[in-house]
């Protein structure tokens, strides 16, 4: 198709991308829409053309989809945050349970009857709004100079002013209120990312949603200067601390000229360092998934690694439970562990529990949290998954010597890139009976399971669960199984050998 920038074309949406965008085909031209959902048919302006395939901005809905709503929010197109409002939510689900299906197909190269055989219905939210536990609100200036919160529209660092986001707290708007008057009133400037200047970058904002406790961090492009972090603060916490819940005030000292908010240093101004909350365990055999009665409390501090979505989080750490098949004897190993959540769900029901984490302070509020629960047979230990999983093996001419006692089941929760190369081959090596995945990124995941299931494993059940409705994310849960027998003939193994061997190579440079 001889299509250019600015053509307006009409298009049928008949499938939908990773990202969330519609895509539409004009005799065999493939046109990807952002905003426009599967059913719709829609006028999109043509904004970039590429050979085979072209990016369209929607401009007029001509025939909405049978699924299409009305967003909650005004602002769903402009912020970058949520991408299926418009979505009913049962499609959402279909979306991200297909999401997942196809990653594993298309990059971990198992065969569509295999995955189909293994895969389990996706875990909804009963209510998919109001959700988030955390909120990160860049604080700036619009066009007239005035100071404004809001979020990033998409792919930009430009704030798309919003103090009322539907996953959010409710309180959060009452928070941003109380700061962006405080700093009016003032005189205190807003951080400006292309001359380095200003004071107040963001303001991160956490509810512990069982105990009601919330917290405030403003993130200042200062250094520290004694107790005082900020002109007249003792007005800016009389204000947050008439907020009902508020527990905790601090900032957060960055001054770095960097995309990464939070700063190292968290110095608390009033009340706590850190807020509750508490997660029950789930029976997820049963309908509705009823609490057994188990419970574990947490403390969470500024820089805490914890589940944004408190209700699906018990889903999603009990579905982790069910899957380990504990029987009180197995010693597991959680790698990337953050503060220890899904270290001391598992303690109740297996022998020992070690949690790897590069964070320090997140080992520390681990050892903390074990503490606080009463759990004995949790130790945590600093450092790369990968390091840790490296030193615990020590060659010694006749065998290899475990430091770390030999896991039985080993539990992965790494970040959206993935397990690092080094890590899946000292995984391999050990070959624990079960591993455990759970992932954020359902593209990663299927990349490190084709090289574990090449390596000798075999996948043996794999759920969605929805931490993140609205939005295009979701969780994946994975069982592997050690094979101990033949590579498994339902996995492609000639599509990614190429990758396969270059981790393991990558591994092998790294010890």
């Amino acid at each position: 198709m001889d299509f250019r920038k600015n053509d307006f074309v009409t298009v049928e949406i008949e499938d939908m991308g990773s990202e969330g965008e519609g895509i539409g085909k004009i005799a065999g031209f493939a046109v990807f829409v952002k905003d426009a959902i599967v059913g719709d048919t829609v006028e999109a302006r043509i904004v970039k053309c590429m050979k085979n395939y072209a990016y369209g901005r929607l401009e007029k809905v001509l025939e909405p989809s049978p699924f299409r709503v009305e967003p909650k929010c005004s602002c769903d197109r402009q912020c970058g945050g949520c991408q299926l409002q418009a979505l009913a939510y049962e499609e959402q689900l279909a979306f991200k349970q297909r999401k997942i299906r196809n990653n594993l197909i298309r990059i971990g190269g198992f065969a569509p009857e295999y995955v189909d055989a293994h895969m389990e219905p996706i875990i909804g939210m009963e209510e998919p709004y109001r959700y988030r536990n955390k909120a990160q609100y860049p604080i700036g200036t619009d066009r007239d100079g005035n100071l404004t919160a809001g979020f990033y529209a998409g792919r930009t660092h430009n704030i798309i002013a919003n103090k009322n986001c539907w996953l959010g707290a409710e309180e959060n708007e009452a928070v941003l209120d109380c700061v962006l008057e405080y700093m009016r009133k003032n005189g205190i400037s807003a951080y400006d990312e292309g001359t380095g200047r200003g004071l107040v970058r963001h303001v991160l904002i956490r509810k512990g949603f069982t105990s009601g406790e919330i917290m405030v961090c403003l993130v200042i492009n200062a250094k520290e200067k004694g107790s005082r972090f900020l002109p007249r603060q003792d007005e800016l916490i009389r204000g947050l601390a008439k907020i009902k819940g508020m527990a905790s005030v601090s900032v957060s000292m960055n001054t770095d000229r960097t995309n990464v908010i939070m700063g190292k240093e968290i110095h608390t101004l009033w009340g706590k360092d850190t807020i509750s909350d508490t997660i029950h365990v789930r029976d997820m055999r049963q309908p509705g998934y009823p609490f057994t009665g188990e419970v574990l409390n947490f403390h969470i501090s500024p820089l805490s690694f914890y589940q944004v979505n408190p209700v699906q989080t018990e889903k999603l750490y009990s579905l982790v439970l069910e899957y380990a098949s504990l029987t009180g004897n197995e010693v597991v190993w959680d790698l990337y562990c953050g503060i220890g959540t899904i270290s001391l769900f598992l303690a109740g029901s297996a022998g020992k529990v070690c949690g790897v984490e590069v964070v320090p302070q997140a080992i520390e509020d681990a050892r903390e949290n074990a503490v606080r629960n009463g759990i004995t047979n949790a130790e945590f230990y600093i450092g790369k998954a990968e390091d840790v999983l490296k030193e615990s093996i020590q060659d010694t001419g006749e065998k290899n010597k475990i430091k770390l006692p030999l896991p039985d089941v080993i539990v992965v929760d790494p970040p959206r890139k993935g397990c690092d190369g080094a890590c899946l081959e000292v995984m391999l090596r050990l070959k624990p009976d079960r591993i455990v995945y759970v992932s954020c990124d359902s593209a990663t995941l299927a990349r490190d399971l084709k090289i574990l299931c090449e390596g000798g494993y075999e996948i043996r059940r794999v759920r969605g669960v929805d931490q993140f409705g609205q939005t295009v994310h979701v969780e994946t849960v994975c069982l592997l199984s050690n094979r101990k027998s033949k590579p498994d003939t339902h996995v492609k193994l000639s599509l990614s050998m190429d990758d396969y061997y270059r981790i393991k190579e990558e591994g092998k440079n790294n010890q």
